[in-house]
């Protein structure tokens, strides 16, 4: 068979289009896929897992709302909107279950930090001078509620921060504390 210059052309063209649309369709399905895993849901928190110099303790609903209840009031940058949070203070937490802030735990707790983490993975990090009171002005609790009502989509557990200008530090679907030490 003898072909034109031209002829290859449109041959290797339409090769090359062809090679392009098996490419497309399988860019389109990766793009879908990782489209579908980004808006999946995280598991809704149940419970909390509060670890404190090694010692695990696992918390639910109903154990921290026995607790002391404090209720903050922020604006979310996200939703643009005022919102108000109630739960317990993450100072006092830690202090019931072995952290308390006194004379003998000044100096760790300057060296000491949190690692607070979501169902989905998404963590943050927090100084433990951040989070207590005799140390910091704002509040950061483990929230139960918002506005009176139970979070939602955010799992029962969330982590606000008063202090925080945008809520990149707030932890919803909120399932581990753990303290850590930079000693």
């Amino acid at each position: 068979m003898k072909t034109t210059g031209s002829s290859l052309l449109c041959v290797i063209a339409v090769s090359l289009l062809g090679i392009s649309a098996v490419s497309l369709r399988g860019q389109a399905g990766a793009m879908g896929a990782m489209d579908e895993h980004a808006h999946a849901a995280a598991p809704v928190s149940t419970g909390l897992t509060l670890t404190i110099h090694g010692k695990a303790t696992k918390l639910s609903l109903a154990d921290l709302e026995a607790m002391p209840q404090t209720t903050v009031a922020v604006h979310n940058e996200h939703t643009k909107m005022d919102e108000s949070y109630t739960g317990v203070l993450l100072g006092a937490l830690l202090a019931k279950y072995g952290f308390p802030v006194d004379k003998t735990t000044h100096q760790t707790m300057l060296r000491s930090y949190l690692v607070v983490e979501g169902t989905d993975k998404y963590w943050v990090l927090y100084s433990v001078t951040e989070i207590e009171g005799s140390e910091h002005n704002d509040d950061v609790i483990v929230a139960t509620s918002m506005g009176g009502k139970p979070l939602g989509a955010d799992g029962q557990l969330k982590l606000v921060d008063s202090g925080d200008k945008r809520p990149q530090r707030w932890v919803r679907n909120l399932a581990s504390i753990t303290v850590k030490s930079a000693e």
